[in-house]
């Protein structure tokens, strides 16, 4: 993975207040803790809290949702018990708008599409399939996607869910024949050099849980000479 890990010096904080607090992850960075033993974005940003305000004992932090370790972009966690539970329901209505860039080898045969699948999770290597038609097990994944610019080897697609599924947009892109660039799980050639795959959570859109004022955060993109080509 990325040898760029974020720590509490060099986090990438987006936007924060009292109650939330959005970061631009890293490549390599993983949110929660997991089997690996490896620190999580999470602990990384308790430590910018606690260093921050100068809080002594434990700090508070509530994860909201996950973004694959290689991946890159916006995350976002709660800093209070009050506004954790109003996140999570955000989420669950859908009342979050989510925009993700991929960056893809292959054409896409449609400028811009709706893709729905069944996605179905293999627990043994981590990897979901896609299938057109139902099967046992399977979550129905829909998404938008359209193309932005078409680059010298790649095009950019920008990536709306109506859904979020395990690794739906590489599985969903993958299967139509985008897999996105590095991305060797899902059928990419050869893999980029720091680990990622070429997918960011560019932007998110929704109304702030306690003060209702409406957000609008967009993430840097990574600084790659591909994904800086992009808004050139």
């Amino acid at each position: 993975m990325s040898k760029v890990l974020s720590n509490a010096t060099n986090l990438q904080v987006l936007y924060e207040d009292n109650h939330i607090i959005v970061v631009n992850k890293r490549a390599g960075d993983i949110v929660q803790g997991d089997k690996t033993g490896d620190k999580p974005l999470s602990d990384v940003v308790k430590e910018y809290i606690a260093i921050k305000y100068n809080k002594p004992g434990n700090v508070y932090l509530g994860t909201v949702h996950r973004l694959d370790r290689p991946t890159t972009g916006l995350v976002i966690f709660s800093k209070t018990s009050k506004a954790l539970p109003r996140l999570n329901k955000l989420f669950v209505s859908k009342d979050i708008a989510k925009t993700y860039w991929a960056l893809v080898k292959n054409k896409p045969t449609k400028e811009a599409d709706t893709l729905i699948h069944y996605l179905k999770k293999n627990p043994k290597n981590n990897k979901s399939t896609a299938h057109i038609k139902e099967v046992p097990d399977s979550k129905k994944a829909i998404l938008h996607y359209k193309t932005l610019k078409a680059l010298d080897n790649y095009y950019l697609l920008e990536v709306n869910l109506e859904t979020g599924r395990h690794h739906q947009i590489r599985s969903q892109l993958s299967s139509i024949g985008l897999p996105i660039k590095g991305d060797l799980k899902y059928g990419f050639d050869r893999s980029n050099k720091d680990a990622s795959i070429s997918l960011h959570a560019r932007s998110i859109a929704f109304t702030h849980p306690v003060s209702n004022k409406d957000l609008n955060i967009e993430a840097p993109l990574p600084n790659d000479p591909v994904w800086n080509a992009c808004l050139d």
